[in-house]
């Protein structure tokens, strides 16, 4: 990729919440990166954003700031339906794209965006912002690097609460726009994180349920699943836990590393216990610098801002955000078919890689909530 010497130009497409988060981290980044346009087809959230995110131009459609402007990076941050023909123009427009989870609805549409970027040699990132923290960092370095021996067993838990309300709005708990429930929408951070720890998956037995919200997707899911290097873990996603609680553990041969927050971590909330007889291996976690930073879009973005500065690859990759989004297919699949699911098995014309629920989702659609 070419080396940027002036700061990155940046655009966002949607104005919506997660957008505020995108400027918020673009603004703080202190010249390194600039908010020069925004496209919004909604007038009066355009003009909320831009009163509190001043932005040189702002546009009704995304099609007209990829004419007009000379972007460097375009943040797709609108709903989740819209993120595959949204990335697809970015990307023949020749501007790198860094898409809101999910990427895609399914993974037919992760295979379409991986041949324009293959066409284009434009990357599409994807917001996994967990991974950037600096002790998931330090915990990814320590275990590639064996010391903290082999891993064995895993607890990934996203116990959230959303109630019947939060659904109202249109694209919320529809197979169609929104990809999934809990698994897709809330879920999904925590397992990337899982996942870039220990890597590869080899299968996945699952169960899934329509428990309690008023959605024709699920509102908990809970998988077992192996991985390859012979680690086991659990995955559990819910919007029905009063008390909500993100939490993951590793226990690796050496030491279990923990960590419990809500929607971002900082170092205090980790926990590092050494097995005994490696005691020595606290102070190899708690030597590393410091930080109160939290887990969240700044870090994610500055890196990808830096990468582009820089010539370099920035993540996460299209590859990358495959493979989780293949976790949650094969989740569904699982846990619809009623038996376990191997890594790799879901493509072409299987029904999990055309969407999410495979047209088996064994519970009757909502009225009023169409289906895929």
């Amino acid at each position: 990729m070419p080396v940027h010497t002036s700061p990155i130009r940046c655009g966002i497409i949607g104005t919506g919440a997660i957008a505020h988060a995108h400027a918020h981290a673009l603004t703080g980044l202190h010249g390194r990166a600039e908010l020069a346009a925004v496209a919004e087809i909604d007038p009066d959230r355009a003009a909320a954003f831009t009163g509190r995110f001043p932005v040189p131009a702002v546009y009704g459609d995304a099609a007209a700031m990829l004419e007009k402007e000379r972007l460097d990076l375009v943040h797709v941050c609108t709903p989740p339906q819209t993120h595959v023909p949204l990335a697809i123009a970015a990307m023949r427009a020749g501007v790198p794209v860094l898409v809101e989870k999910p990427t895609a609805l399914s993974l037919a549409e992760m295979d379409e965006l991986a041949d324009v970027q293959a066409a284009t040699g434009t990357p599409v990132l994807t917001v996994f912002q967990h991974r950037y923290g600096p002790a998931a960092v330090r915990l990814r370095r320590l275990a590639a690097a064996g010391a903290l021996g082999r891993p064995l067993v895993a607890t990934c838990e996203t116990l959230w609460y959303r109630d019947d309300a939060y659904f109202d709005v249109p694209w919320r708990g529809r197979w169609e726009v929104e990809g999934g429930g809990p698994t897709m929408g809330h879920g999904i951070h925590q397992f990337d994180l899982l996942l870039s720890i220990l890597g590869p998956w080899a299968e996945i037995t699952a169960l899934a349920g329509r428990l309690s919200r008023p959605t024709n997707t699920e509102d908990v899911s809970m998988a077992l699943d192996r991985f390859k290097n012979g680690a086991m873990a659990t995955v559990v996603n819910s919007v029905v836990s009063p008390r909500e609680a993100s939490r993951l553990r590793f226990d690796f041969e050496h030491a279990t590393v923990e960590l419990e927050h809500l929607y971002g971590y900082r170092d205090a909330d980790w926990r590092f216990t050494p097995a005994p007889g490696h005691e020595d291996l606290a102070d190899r976690w708690n030597a590393a610098d410091q930080t109160d930073e939290e887990s969240g879009h700044r870090l994610q973005i500055a890196a990808v801002v830096d990468a582009l500065a820089a010539g370099t690859e920035p993540g996460v990759t299209l590859a990358e955000a495959r493979r989780t989004m293949e976790f949650a297919a094969a989740t569904y699949a699982a846990a619809f078919q009623g038996r376990p699911v191997a890594a790799g098995e879901i493509t072409g014309s299987h029904p999990f890689a055309r969407s999410m629920d495979g047209g088996a989702a064994p519970w009757a659609p909502i009225k009023g909530k169409t289906t895929a």
